[in-house]
């Protein structure tokens, strides 16, 4: 709670111009008038870019301290697998060999196939880019394609036989037709089935056994390390009169909780110190009061940041962007990023890739917040130029000399509830990004949050309103009989945090 004010409590006005930094008489001494202007300056920054976002689009209030929240993960587009192990029977090979021997998948053959996946069947749930301690690894316990039903059509990729162990680049493909499903265990599927589409020569199959494994998936690219090794059901064909297919069901559910967490900023003054009219601004307790406002949105801007969710001695603290995404969501390097490193602009339009995948994430970040350092790397464009440039002919001049046309720009900037928020383009979309100078000092160097996937969830029910709630209350200092106006804010708020795939983080280090 601040002190009470009196008249001689105001600071000193130094001479700086003669080094001198608080021995000349105070602005309280009011006998004297200094010639002092009528005006003062004040100094403006941008206090809470987050808090400011959160609380105009993304507010959706809560009747219970701690909510309750499910996320729904979609299953159509995560119809693949990765093939194990595979063979002449049903006794699939164990060994780590990925070679088909000539005539094995003629067509009309029936060859065995063993797969894995690595996502959750439970919630559609997969490893999150970057986050090793949530990596869910093929052959993980509830981790088997159930999807596989019988006249299904798989499509199975293959490159030449002995052509190395990186198994990233395929050659071709077979389709099988499925027979019959065997589950093993929780962890995978063997497929017996009848080859559609074969191949006459001896061919490796791209692979995820022992001997080039993507179990650790998290660490990889979709599109140059995993795709090349997933399996697709590409739909299915029945005989004519055969009747109805099997069917399967997915869970596409999960669950998770959020609490709120109470904020509180007070401030205390005398009556009489009320009662005076003071110099430049008359009212000081108005004065004040509009500072404390300003200090409680910076309190809460800093937690809904760097909030770690817990309870402690009956404490509840909610989730920060930072911590959630940091534990949960994806994670870039970004060594480099505003300043000497190996982190170029081209390795941060790969992140970007990475990121915006549709075969992972189809919901794009809407806000990019980013340090000072950060936001100035971003504006130097060099790189991006050289590196992304198309040639085109100026035929407006009559020939055809080469011009240079930028694919990664910035189109401008924008004022989006009273922030300065630019634009930059990217072959993947626009950039809203913005300086949150909250962020300088950390390891963070650029967060991304998918506004539609977050919400500021503040107290709300039985007709009392928690989200910055004012109370007034006279208390009398001990001792003296005087009466003194206490003014307290509060506020009990919290984040509601899904889809980990929507957000992500670029850090200075990545472990």
């Amino acid at each position: 709670m601040s002190d009470i004010f009196g008249m001689e409590t105001y600071g000193a006005s130094p001479d700086r111009a003669n080094g001198d930094f608080g021995t000349v008489p105070s602005t309280g001494d009011l006998r004297r008038k200094y010639n002092f202007g009528d005006r003062i300056s004040e100094l403006s920054i941008a206090q809470d870019p987050f808090f400011r976002f959160v609380s105009q689009v993304a507010k959706k209030p809560t009747d219970d301290p701690e909510f309750k929240f499910t996320e729904q993960r979609h299953s159509y587009h995560k119809r693949y697998a990765y093939v194990t192990a595979h063979g002449a029977s049903s006794a699939v090979s164990t060994t780590a060999d990925a070679t088909i021997a000539a005539g094995a998948v003629d067509q009309g053959d029936v060859y065995y196939f063993k797969f894995g996946t690595d996502f959750k069947s439970s919630g559609n749930l997969s490893s999150i880019s970057g986050q090793s301690n949530n990596k869910i690894d093929v052959g993980d316990a509830n981790t088997a394609p159930s999807f596989f039903l019988p006249d299904q059509i798989v499509k199975i990729n293959y490159r030449g036989e002995d052509e190395g162990t990186n198994f990233k680049i395929p050659t071709g493909y077979i389709l099988v037709k499925i027979k019959e499903v065997t589950a093993v265990s929780t962890t995978h599927q063997i497929l017996k089935t009848e080859v559609v589409k074969g191949v006459a020569t001896a061919k490796d199959l791209m692979w995820a056994s022992a001997s080039a494994a993507v179990s650790a998936t998290y660490n990889l690219t979709i599109s140059d390390d995993l795709e090349p090794k997933r399996c697709y059901v590409v739909g299915n064909a029945h005989k004519q009169g055969s009747g109805y297919p099997e069917s399967w069901k997915d869970q596409p559910y999960s669950s998770a909780f959020g609490l709120t967490q109470i904020w509180k900023t007070a401030m205390a003054m005398d009556n009489t110190t009320r009662a005076t009219v003071l110099k430049y601004e008359p009212n000081e307790f108005a004065r004040i009061w509009r500072t404390k406002l300003i200090e409680h949105k910076f309190d809460i801007e800093q937690s809904l940041l760097f909030g770690s969710q817990n309870t402690v001695d009956g404490v509840q603290y909610t989730e920060g962007a930072v911590n959630f995404i940091t534990n949960y969501g994806n994670i870039f390097a970004g060594s480099g990023i505003g300043g000497t490193g190996a982190k170029s602009q081209d390795d941060f339009l790969d992140d970007m890739s990475q990121f915006l995948d549709p075969r992972y994430n189809n919901a794009n970040a809407t806000l990019f917040m980013c340090s000072t350092d950060t936001y100035n790397w971003m504006h130097k464009l060099s790189g991006y130029f050289s590196a992304n440039i198309s040639k085109v002919a100026d035929y407006s001049s009559g020939s055809s000399t080469a011009l240079g046309r930028a694919d990664f720009s910035i189109a401008g900037k924008k004022s989006v509830y009273g922030l300065d928020v630019t634009q930059v383009m990217t072959p993947y979309g626009a950039m809203n990004l913005t300086r949150n100078i909250h962020l300088d000092g950390t390891d963070v160097k650029i967060l991304a949050i998918n506004m539609t996937q977050c919400a500021y969830r503040p107290l709300v029910g039985n007709g009392l309103n928690r989200d910055t709630a004012v109370y007034v209350g006279v208390q009398t200092l001990e001792n003296s009989g005087v009466d003194r106006r206490v003014d307290l804010i509060q506020t009990e708020a919290g984040m509601e945090w899904k889809m980990p795939e929507a957000h992500a983080v670029w850090l200075k280090s990545v472990s």
